[in-house]
C-alpha cells in the first residue's frame, strides 16, 4: 500500500469527490495538483482541465499557466496571500490548505484575500477540513469546503448552521451584535 501523502494525491487526482459550495452538496470537477516526492515547481507537469496548482508551480510556470482559463491556486498554511495581490485575476478558485485540524493559519489567509486583496472568486478550504471548521471558516471568507474524504459531507453541512447568531464582526457581518439588536429605551425617573 502506498504512503498516506501519496494514496491521497493519488485519490485526488482521479475520483470526483463531493465538495460543499455556497451551502449546497456538490461533484468536484476541479483537481487539486499536489507535488509528488522527486518533483519540483519548475519541472512537474501541470495537466490540461480544471486544475488548482501550489503557489510554488504558479510562480514557477506563470508563464505558461497565465492563459489557462480554468486555473486555480492554493495557499500553504506558511505562504503569504499578499504573494498573490497583483495576481487574482486569472484564477476561478484560490483554495488554502489546512494540513491539520489545529492549524489556524488559513483562516487569516482566507480574511486577507477576501477584506484585504479583494478577491471575489472561490475561496476553498482544502485539507483536514472538519465540520467543526465551517461555520468559523465561511465567517473569514470561504465557500466551499473540500471536506475531508472519510467525513460524512452532509453531516458537514450541517456545520455552517450551528449557531444562529453572530456576535462579533467578521468577512459575513459588518456589525457586531450590541449595534444590530432592537432595544427599548429606557427613559430615567426621577
Amino acid at each position: 500500500m502506498p504512503p498516506r501523502s501519496k494514496l491521497i494525491t493519488l485519490l485526488e487526482k482521479t475520483s470526483v469527490p463531493n465538495l460543499i459550495k455556497d451551502k449546497l452538496v456538490i461533484d468536484d470537477d476541479w483537481t487539486v495538483l499536489r507535488l509528488n516526492e522527486g518533483e519540483t515547481a519548475d519541472t512537474v507537469s501541470v495537466p490540461v482541465g480544471k486544475i488548482i496548482v501550489p503557489l510554488a508551480v504558479w510562480q514557477a510556470q506563470r508563464a505558461a499557466l497565465q492563459s489557462r482559463a480554468q486555473l486555480g491556486v492554493w495557499l500553504a498554511s506558511d505562504e503569504r496571500p499578499e504573494t498573490l495581490k497583483d495576481d487574482l485575476a486569472p484564477f476561478q478558485v484560490i483554495a488554502v490548505d489546512f494540513p491539520k485540524f489545529a492549524d489556524g493559519r488559513g483562516y487569516s489567509i482566507a480574511y486577507n484575500l477576501r477584506a484585504r486583496l479583494g478577491y471575489t472568486g472561490e475561496l476553498r478550504a482544502i485539507g483536514d477540513v472538519l465540520r467543526d471548521q465551517l461555520f468559523y471558516m465561511q465567517r473569514v471568507g470561504f465557500n466551499a469546503f473540500a471536506v475531508r474524504a472519510d467525513k460524512d459531507i452532509h453531516d458537514a453541512l450541517k456545520g455552517l448552521t450551528d449557531f444562529s447568531e453572530k456576535y462579533q464582526t467578521s468577512w459575513d457581518e459588518k456589525n457586531p451584535l450590541f449595534r444590530r439588536a432592537k432595544r427599548d429605551t429606557v427613559t430615567a425617573r426621577d
